[in-house]
Parts: C-alpha cells; structure tokens; sequence
C-alpha cells in the first residue's frame, strides 16, 4: 500500500501548543499516514508504544541487543546514527462528544543514549486520528534545544537544524511504515 507523508515544519522561539502550555527551542513538525483504521493503530500505540517505537527503527539483529531505540540521518553523503532512549511520558485519548472525531495523544522525549549532552533533547506530541475509516494520520510536532549553548546555536543553524528534522521525518515515518506491516 503507497502511504503519504507530509513535510517537515521547523521553526524557532516560543512555541504556544493547543493545550495552552508553552515550549521554547525549536519545533519540528512531521506527519505520516498509516492505511489501517485508527482504532487498531490506537491500539498498537497504548499497547506498548515503546516496542512499536523500537521495532519501527531497529534492525531485527540489533533490537535482540539493545532497548533503545535507534535514529539514523543520511545527510549529503554523511551519515549520523545513535541509539536514543525514548520515555512515553503520558497517553491520552480525548473524545469531546460524539460527532468529534477522536484524537490519541502521546507525549514523548527521547535523547542521545550514550554522551547524552552531545545531542539535543528531543520532547514532542505524537497525535493520531483518523482521516477516514481505513486511513490514520500520525502527526508529530516537537522541540528541541541544540546542546552547546551559543556554539550550539551556530552548529544548528549551518546543519544541525536539518539533521534534527530529517532524523524527526525518519522516525515518523518508520512508524508509519511498521505499523503498515504489523497492522495487515
């Protein structure tokens, strides 16, 4: 099945989240879709979030070995990988009344596994509802602060900035791809 995906919005400053609640850094916003009814989507997620994480960004030989989960950027002919430590933080579904449509929200934070402090603290909001009967969106918004201080600000303006953005894209859409599979 062909899924779509959408296009990865970075910005900076403060960013006000729906809730009301505010964040500052830089926010990434990606989002997949998944071709399977969003109530086995939403299932798969509140079952066990962390082992769809993992099994949607590890290779089978690797994931016997470790429990991190593993984000992995191929920029201009350089590659970055590291294993990260994902936290689901909290799941929640929200239905405001019958003719809403309902909305499945994971908070996460992952980081660098090992030398953490070389990596920026990823912390976002995976949404998921449904577009149509047999179609999930899975809509990532997130932010980050570079490490380094000031140094760190120049690095991501030069690069930094698009790694983390297409490291948020990857992930997004390994999870969309898993879950493809897993769900047929």
């Amino acid at each position: 099945m062909q899924s779509r995906y959408g296009t990865v919005f970075v910005t900076a400053g403060i960013v006000v989240r729906l809730d009301g609640t505010m964040r500052s850094g830089r926010e990434i916003r990606s989002y997949d879709y998944v071709n399977r009814p969003y109530e086995r989507v939403r299932d798969a997620l509140m079952q066990n979030a962390l082992t769809v994480f993992q099994a949607a960004t590890k290779a089978a030989a690797s994931r016997a070995q470790s429990i991190a989960a593993e984000l992995h950027v191929d920029f201009g002919g350089f590659g970055v990988k590291t294993d990260i430590n994902i936290s689901v933080k909290n799941i929640e579904e929200m239905v405001v009344d019958t003719t809403s449509t309902p909305t499945t929200r994971l908070l996460l934070e992952w980081e660098a596994a090992t030398m953490p402090k070389l990596f920026p603290l990823m912390k976002g909001e995976l949404s998921v509802y449904p577009l149509t009967s047999t179609e999930t969106q899975l809509d990532f918004s997130g932010t980050y602060k570079p490490p380094f201080g000031a140094v760190g600000k120049t690095m991501n303006a030069m690069i930094g900035y698009r790694i983390a953005e297409v490291s948020v894209h990857r992930f997004v859409s390994d999870v969309a791809g898993y879950l493809r599979q897993a769900l047929a």
